[in-house]
């Protein structure tokens, strides 16, 4: 049995808590005698989560036994956290055999000297401060978690329940993590390394209706010549003053945009039909699928047939 246990403070982050705790929980549903879970304050005492729910833990941090797994939320308790949080998380963070944080947890654990050397990543909004604050750590902004070694951060909230599901799915195998992910009406297809935003959430939507409709166009039409050349004549616009407004304006060039969009559309596909990688290739604007392989390797580090083994939900019958 593998022990869990989350820290609690005032200002913690409810969905951080609850969130994780229900999939290490419904994975103790699924296999009777795999976790057991539990919650602990520095001193015992119920905590205010940072929308006013209150929290009771289990027990103070100085009863709880060694864990196999130690989970660390965040919150907006995290900014000015109590020293002797961190002093706790620094004497008993390297003890257990998987250290976790969701969203801003992260800090805490910098803060510990629990993430010196390592690659880390936090909500989008503080990765920038985590990085600056803490030198010793590698902060990626990108993915929803990163996993080095035993420890593994993740970014904001609902990603801390995509960690928990690739952790129960290492311990108790895929059919029990895609069983708990049914059951909590989430999708077990989240790898690491997909970016926090998707295309059009990572992109300022542009100010001037042209651009708008074209992000709209781009992403309505994934296997439509996106070529900056064609873009600017929908937009009607010079290609060099297309790209150059299309970038002031979304932050990011029209190949990158059209990269995120077309590669999103292709993971939908292989995640939710049975259509084959070159009739996905074509669709998705790829052309073939040796090129469409090419992309996935570089952005997601897995080729179109492994991704899909691993990230298309099991289909009932």
């Amino acid at each position: 049995m593998r022990t869990v246990l989350i820290v609690l403070f005032d200002g913690v982050q409810s969905l951080d808590v609850t969130g994780p705790l229900e999939v290490f929980a419904g994975a103790e549903t699924y296999r009777a005698g795999s976790y057991r879970i539990g919650t602990a304050s520095l001193d015992g005492a119920p905590v205010r989560s940072s929308s006013g729910l209150v929290l009771a833990p289990d027990r103070a941090l100085a009863d709880a036994p060694d864990a196999h797994t130690l989970l660390v939320p965040g919150g907006s308790g995290t900014r000015r956290p109590d020293p002797h949080l961190i002093g706790w998380l620094r004497a008993h963070g390297p003890r257990a055999e998987r250290l976790l944080s969701v969203c801003t947890g992260a800090g805490l654990l910098a803060a510990a000297g629990l993430l010196d050397g390592r690659r880390a990543t936090t909500h989008w909004a503080y990765c920038d401060e985590l990085a600056r604050d803490h030198p010793a750590v590698t902060v990626d902004p990108d993915p929803i978690y990163v996993r080095d070694g035993h420890v593994a951060t993740s970014a904001g909230v609902t990603s801390g329940i995509d960690l928990a599901l690739a952790l129960v799915e290492d311990d108790l195998g895929r059919d029990a993590a895609l069983t708990v992910a049914r059951h909590l009406v989430v999708f077990l297809r989240r790898p690491g390394n997909q970016a926090q935003f998707s295309a059009q959430l990572a992109a300022q939507t542009a100010r001037r209706e042209p651009l708008r409709e074209i992000q709209h166009w781009i992403s309505e039409h994934p296997g439509d010549d996106l070529s900056v050349e064609s873009l600017a004549a929908r937009a009607r616009l010079s290609p060099r003053h297309f790209a150059r407004a299309f970038r002031t304006e979304t932050g990011t060039t029209p190949g990158r945009y059209v990269e995120r969009v077309r590669l999103e559309h292709a993971r939908r596909l292989l995640e939710d039909t049975t259509d084959g990688i070159e009739e996905i290739s074509r669709a998705c604007g790829y052309g073939t699928p040796e090129a469409m392989r090419r992309a996935f390797l570089k952005i997601l580090g897995s080729a179109p047939a492994e991704y899909r083994r691993r990230f298309r939900p099991a289909r009932a019958g």
